[in-house]
């Protein structure tokens, strides 16, 4: 993981085996379908995060609060001097999405296992169906950095920008996503938008070509020349989106942490928020 512009953000599993008794260190596991997953089984002494329950609001289509973000964190035993290690189901997604909600709050130490759920199980490391019940941490979330997140209202405004060739939009959806042809992923078909297509001006580059076969992030190289070529630079802002927010925050991780980016802001809201919308322009083949 040498190389990267923030190599501290990174752990991989043989980091975490080393460390499952170290108090200082609390592992989570972010997962979309926790029944599939965590309570089957999960790495020794890791605590549940669920995405749906945990990093959504209940009530409105919005991040959770400042104050449900703290108490989150001392529920999970986590206090200011604590390593909080996340990984997750879906090669990271919801892990990833957690990690930009918890730097939106300013939360610190907070690491993501490279590989996911998926690597450590492929190297047969240990898991357990024990739930532990740690003791309350002290951790407080801040007032939410806003500068990492683009509303509605900005990917409008940044419209002409990206026309003009002075900003990113990266679409880290599928091709078939992103052209139309299909308006859900495999992984969601039953949560379709009304409209099929793409933000006007948008890079398709899928998520997943910044990944190995392991689910481990690329070498920086391969990274930069993957973005770059497509036009996602460093010397421009980007915005980043896919259908409900989760994909986008993976290539946010990449752009921002891994290569550095200064200027990088998730849509959280996504294709499900602009493809409903009407007046929202889209394109299509």
């Amino acid at each position: 993981m040498e190389g990267y512009a923030h190599p501290e953000v990174l752990v991989d599993t043989e980091w975490v085996a080393q460390r499952l008794t170290d108090p200082k260190v609390r592992l989570a596991e972010v997962d979309y379908d926790p029944v599939a997953n965590y309570r089957l089984s999960h790495i020794p002494g890791s605590v549940l995060f669920d995405w749906r329950a945990d990093f959504n609001d209940p009530v409105a289509r919005d991040l959770p609060s400042r104050e449900a973000i703290t108490a989150l964190l001392r529920r999970a035993g986590v206090s200011p001097e604590t390593t909080l290690v996340l990984y997750g189901d879906f090669n990271n997604w919801f892990a990833a999405f957690a990690f930009w909600v918890l730097d939106a709050y300013g939360v610190p130490n907070v690491r993501l296992m490279n590989g996911g759920r998926k690597k450590w199980i492929a190297e047969d490391r240990p898991l357990s169906k024990e739930v532990p019940s740690p003791a309350p941490g002290r951790a407080s979330a801040l007032p939410r950095n806003e500068r990492l997140r683009a509303y509605l209202g900005d990917v409008r405004a940044s419209l002409a920008l990206v026309r003009d060739g002075k900003m990113g939009l990266v679409d880290v959806r599928s091709p078939k996503e992103f052209s139309g042809e299909v308006t859900a992923p495999p992984e969601y078909p039953t949560e379709h938008a009304q409209r099929g297509g793409h933000i006007p001006g948008a890079a398709n580059i899928p998520w997943g070509l910044a990944v190995a076969e392991d689910g481990t992030f690329k070498p920086r190289a391969e990274l930069e020349r993957l973005y770059r070529e497509r036009g996602i630079v460093p010397e421009r802002p980007v915005i980043t989106y896919c259908r409900i927010g989760e994909r986008s925050s993976h290539t946010w991780f990449v752009l921002r942490y891994l290569l550095g980016y200064e200027d990088v802001r998730n849509y959280d809201g996504s294709w499900t928020e602009w493809g409903n919308l009407v007046g929202t322009p889209i394109e299509k083949p």
